[in-house]
């Protein structure tokens, strides 16, 4: 079989909700084929220093029935549960690999390098029950398989059970993935994978810890040349890796990392909508913008609490340990109050985060990554050509129908595909993105001494989408221009989180009053110095401020030009 290209969605689940899934019925728009089971052992090679791990290959055995199927893969990362891995099958005699059978000489030579004449050996195997279930959507030729594996992966003397749905797209739309796996209740609970069967072996056959982790955002790699169709689909497919994982984090560890990283990726995902308004149906980007919103502000609670324990109060106090009259002030009791109320807000955040309503988004951004909710009619905040035709612009009478289906914008009906798609590139968009996200913040900031509070908060948040907006783009232009400019801006934007973080510091008076008893004067007191502390600071913080953003308004713009 010649190499193709595998699209999967991969998710794990609970052991009741796979067995609701082997009987589920078809949802709406869909037809399902009677169920097949089969029992599944795989055999996974490397060579001895793990060759084809470190280049994302994998290389198994699988028994099927009375055969024996060989399959390679190129490509083997996990990125919102979407793998997308090329993949040749052959059939061999037994349970050893023969790569002279792999017909694909870009895939056999390419193997053949990564092992470098090293031998290959088992590494670990797997044995799955796998139930596989065919859907159909009604009306095209989308075909999706569905493989439900309840198992466990086998590493010399260790054992892990599995229990993972995957959605392997046969042909079609790759955003019926998300549409089916949304339709499906038993999937409102289950979690993106993060790696694959060969990844979790590897893990296995090493001893490494394969719980959840923190996950920081990973930059697409785009050029001025990238489609805007590719691009926002990267971004997104970031935005949702960062979301889901940090989901996990949240539920399984008291790290105030994940609660941190995981509105990081909330913001992000609301600044690319926001970035790329232009590009999607306005009632579809209001709903996944208000679906992130309100799960931020539940974040976000959690977040201003672990803020308050390591950046405001334990600072402050460490300062007043040192001092003389440290005995009169009641760090211990104040601490006590903030982790009371920080265990009930984190209680609450993971019901939230363990029911259907985040999956419901992320499956929703899924959809849109691949195509489903990208404005189809002709708008006047389309795109119309520079009359230089230097790139493509908003607005304007002239802006001509937009297919994004296509991932092309004609300037007229004779133009071709091929030359539609050349132009609606990532360089001009971009830099178009980048200079109204600057406008916004600059408006602001150009009457930065007389803000208010509401007012600097919001050149705070005004600041943070142009952060963003830059970290999108920031690999279609030279690292050379955009390091410097990003140095700054994330300097000034810590400058107006700290003193964010102070207002909100204000919340320590109402902590402490909460509850059934008064609380003892000495607690009151090491609040007020807390708060005290910070507010001093804040004044300097505030000329900080004031003095960097003369240096970032000075600064060149790397997108202009």
């Amino acid at each position: 079989m010649d190499a193709q290209r595998e699209v999967e969605l991969k998710l794990e689940l609970a052991k009741a909700d796979l067995r609701k899934l082997r009987a589920a019925p078809a949802p709406p728009g869909f037809t399902a084929e009677p169920a097949t089971t089969r029992a599944l052992r795989s055999i996974y090679f490397d060579t001895p220093g793990h060759a084809l791990r470190r280049a994302k290959w994998s290389l198994r055995v699988r028994r099927v029935g009375r055969k024996w199927v060989q399959t390679v893969k190129a490509g083997t990362g996990v990125t919102g549960g979407l793998s997308r891995p090329r993949e040749a099958e052959a059939e061999v005699a037994g349970p050893a690999p023969d790569l002279t059978l792999i017909r694909e000489p870009a895939m056999r030579e390419g193997l053949w390098q990564v092992i470098d004449g090293e031998p290959l050996a088992p590494a670990f195997e797997t044995v799955m029950r796998r139930t596989t279930r065919v859907f159909r959507r009604e009306g095209d030729e989308t075909c999706i398989e569905m493989a439900l594996d309840a198992g466990e992966i086998r590493a010399g003397e260790a054992v892990q059970p599995l229990f993972e749905a995957e959605l392997e797209l046969k042909s079609g739309d790759p955003a019926a993935l998300f549409a089916l796996a949304g339709s499906l209740p038993a999937l409102a609970g289950a979690r993106f994978s993060r790696l694959s069967k060969a990844g979790r072996g590897y893990a296995l056959a090493a001893g490494d810890e394969t719980g959840t982790v923190p996950v920081t955002a990973c930059e697409a790699e785009l050029t001025p040349w990238t489609g805007l169709a590719p691009a926002f689909r990267a971004i997104l497919l970031s935005c949702m890796d960062q979301i889901a994982g940090n989901r996990d984090a949240v539920l399984e560890r008291d790290d105030p990392e994940g609660p941190h990283q995981l509105r990081v990726g909330l913001r992000r995902l609301r600044s690319a909508l926001k970035v790329h308004q232009p590009l999607i149906d306005a009632d579809e980007r209001r709903a996944l913008d208000a679906a992130a919103r309100d799960l931020a502000l539940s974040v976000g609670e959690l977040r201003d609490l672990d803020v308050l324990v390591e950046e405001i109060v334990e600072p402050a106090m460490a300062v007043a340990r040192l001092g003389p009259d440290t005995a009169l002030l009641d760090d211990a009791g104040l601490a006590r109050r903030i982790e009371a109320e920080r265990r009930a807000v984190r209680k609450a955040l993971r019901e939230q985060l363990a029911g259907p309503a985040v999956n419901a988004l992320l499956f929703r951004l899924g959809a849109l990554a691949h195509g489903a909710g990208w404005r189809q009619e002709e708008q006047d905040a389309g795109w119309r050509k520079d009359k230089n035709g230097a790139g493509w612009r908003q607005g304007g009478d002239e802006a001509p129908r937009t297919d994004m289906k296509t991932d092309m914008t004609p300037d007229t009906k004779a133009d071709t595909k091929a030359e539609a798609k050349a132009e609606a590139t990532v360089g001009p968009f971009a830099a178009e993105a980048l200079e109204k996200r600057w406008k916004a913040a600059a408006r602001l900031a150009a009457r930065i001494d007389e803000l208010s509070l509401e007012e600097r908060h919001d050149l705070r948040k005004e600041l943070k989408k142009l952060r963003y907006a830059v970290e999108f783009f920031r690999s279609a232009f030279p690292a050379r221009k955009v390091k410097p400019f990003l140095a700054r801006l994330k300097t000034l934007q810590d400058v107006f989180g700290y003193l964010n973080d102070v207002v909100m510091a204000g919340k320590l008076a109402g902590l402490i009053a909460a509850g059934d008893r008064k609380p003892p004067a000495e607690t009151a007191l090491a609040a007020g110095f807390v708060l005290g502390w910070h507010e001093a600071r804040a004044a300097h913080a505030f000329d900080n401020a004031r003095a960097l953003w003369d240096e970032t308004r000075r600064a060149r713009r790397f997108w202009r030009g």
